[in-house]
């Protein structure tokens, strides 16, 4: 049967599973939300209020579910505005399919209105992107879209549509077409099983068992990769077989529960005291799934000083790229780790009784205590107070959502982190105004799971349009505005290490974000100590449980820090407490 190419676009979304989409129409996608429109009843679709956030939108929907996320933009700034999203997502290896249009093939490449090489400009932050100029090949690149968006290290992909692909007409049918279409088939089947294939042997394993059973102080340091491959059980299995104590990265949380006794907490920058100084005592660091971000390793020269490196990853680019390793194994790591536990049964028993140190779970335990106070400030609402109160009234079940800032360190560091895919945040591209799309789009693909924003004002200025969004579709997202009137990481910088010439990062300036609320139809209210703010989180829950977004303005001190910290250029266990 014969569609245009905008009915073909709808059907290959279906077909992959797609139920939810989120963009902004424009002259190029015309034909592609008309389609939309006649098929609302088969894919949901949420306009946003700036095209960026539908790419956040898309990226909160994947990291919550492992999904696919999908954004649709048009032509020139409408493709422009989703870069930072496809980036954000990029970084920390997040599957997403961006849809752009663009003008008619036969205007490509003459500086028509609205006309951009989006092609070339994502070219750096996407696993592959895709120019359709023919509408019989446009259902075999959305499915190879797909592909190679999930599989290997997951990441986001584009797809551009000229304004005619989508209006003529071609072939549509389950199996594909024939000729350029067929081709494409094959190819996407090639890719699958080339994602798919074991890259490892046993001797792989018997050499990374040997390494593990050598050891006395082993450490196993995890990054979001674990919960990319859904390989969470298994790094569980994994831990406590060897015994060994594990440090998470910011995209690594909840891979393992915060209050398992061998989670010794976040490592780097903001890390524990438990993880900076184990790592740095370990005869043996395994690395799984992470990527020796500088952030995690500060000064990479002396990072892991004693160990040696053992580094399991699907990604064979990230192998000796930062830190020089002793031995890897590159692979799927949820395979890779189930075939390390049936290969160190040869050398652990069943119990889990291993060769570690008699005293290496002893020295962690004290290193765990070293904890800065919970108020290191005289102050009548600290942020150690809100997020551990939030995180405790809205249970296990709940979704916490950062910004970028000082309030996405504390929520790192005091949320209960009790499962995986539960705290999504900006960790390697560190984007101001993530938060309240990543919300949203969470929010959407999880509605009976409580979502929570906790913010910055600095960041909420850069996405608080789409409160409207969240306003229209009755989405109950709970907003935790950290106030204080200021840029706070980058004050913390100013006031540690610039002799607090506070350039540019005071915001004494509107809006009221409490009135801003309401003139978006929402109820807020301000909280300026922790009575009010435990009224606040009452009345936010019993908004959302209505079906309302709620915001609670917090005022917190302006030279709160996030300890402890790092200084730059210093090892991983200098910190300041």
């Amino acid at each position: 049967m014969e569609y245009s190419g905008a009915r073909i676009l709808i059907e290959a979304l279906v077909e992959q599973g797609v139920d939810t989409v989120f963009g902004y129409p424009g002259g190029a996608v015309l034909f592609i939300y008309d389609e939309l429109y006649k098929h609302s009843d088969r894919i949901r679709h949420i306009l946003v209020s700036h095209e960026q956030h539908a790419a956040h939108a898309a990226d909160g929907y994947a990291r919550s579910t492992g999904k696919t996320g999908v954004c649709i933009a048009t032509s020139g700034p409408g493709a422009t505005n989703l870069v930072t999203g496809i980036a954000t997502a990029y970084m920390d290896s997040v599957p997403l399919v961006a849809i752009t249009g663009n003008v008619a093939t036969g205007l490509l490449g003459k500086d028509s209105f609205q006309e951009v090489d989006i092609a070339g400009i994502t070219m750096p932050i996407v696993k592959h992107n895709w120019i359709v100029k023919d509408t019989a090949e446009l259902a075999e690149i959305v499915s190879e879209a797909f592909i190679v968006a999930k599989s290997g290290r997951p990441g986001p992909v584009l797809i551009d549509i000229p304004k005619d692909v989508t209006s003529n007409k071609a072939e549509w049918g389950r199996s594909g077409g024939s000729g350029a279409a067929s081709a494409l088939n094959a190819r996407s089947r090639r890719l699958s099983a080339r994602n798919s294939r074991k890259t490892f042997g046993d001797a792989d394993l018997d050499t990374a068992a040997r390494m593990i059973a050598a050891s006395k102080h082993p450490f196993i340091y995890s990054g979001g990769g674990v919960i990319s491959a859904n390989a969470c059980a298994e790094l569980k299995a994994f831990a406590e077989r060897i015994n060994a104590p594990v440090a998470l990265t910011l995209m690594g949380l909840g891979a393992l529960a915060h209050d398992h006794p061998l989670c010794t907490g976040m490592i780097g920058m903001h890390g524990t005291v438990a993880s900076n100084k184990a790592v740095q005592k370990a005869d043996l660091l395994i690395t799984v799934g992470a990527r020796f971000s500088d952030r995690v390793t500060s000064r990479a020269d002396i990072f892991a000083r004693n160990a040696k490196i053992l580094q399991f990853d699907i990604d064979p680019a990230e192998i000796n790229k930062n830190i020089k390793t002793d031995f890897e194994i590159s692979g799927d790591i949820k395979l890779v780790l189930q075939k390390m536990l049936e290969t160190l049964s040869k050398y652990y028993a069943a119990d889990g009784v291993t060769g570690a140190a008699s005293g290496w779970h002893d020295e962690i335990a004290v290193w765990k205590t070293k904890i800065p106070k919970a108020h290191h400030r005289e102050t009548k609402l600290h942020p150690r107070f809100i997020i551990e109160e939030t995180g405790k009234r809205l249970g296990p079940a709940s979704i916490a959502v950062t910004d970028v800032g000082q309030h996405q360190m504390w929520a790192a560091q005091f949320y209960p982190h009790k499962r995986p895919r539960a705290f999504l945040s900006s960790g390697g591209l560190g984007t101001m105004g993530f938060g309240l799309g990543a919300a949203l789009g969470a929010k959407v693909a999880n509605p009976d799971c409580p979502v929570v924003l906790f913010t910055g004002d600095g960041s909420f200025r850069m996405n608080c349009g789409e409160l409207a969004t969240l306003a229209a579709y009755k989405l109950p997202v709970i907003v935790i505005v950290f106030s204080n009137k200021t840029l706070g990481m980058v004050r913390q910088w100013q006031h540690l290490f610039y002799d607090e010439r506070y350039s540019e990062s005071t915001l004494d300036r509107p809006p009221d974000f409490v009135k801003l609320a309401d003139a978006y139809g929402l109820p807020a209210c301000r909280a300026t100590d922790e009575k009010n703010f435990i009224a606040a989180l009452d009345a936010a829950m019993a908004a959302a449980a209505a079906g309302n977004t709620f915001l609670v303005d917090a005022l917190i001190d302006i030279d709160e820090m996030v300890l402890p910290m790092v200084p730059g250029g210093k090892p991983v266990d200098e910190q300041l407490l």
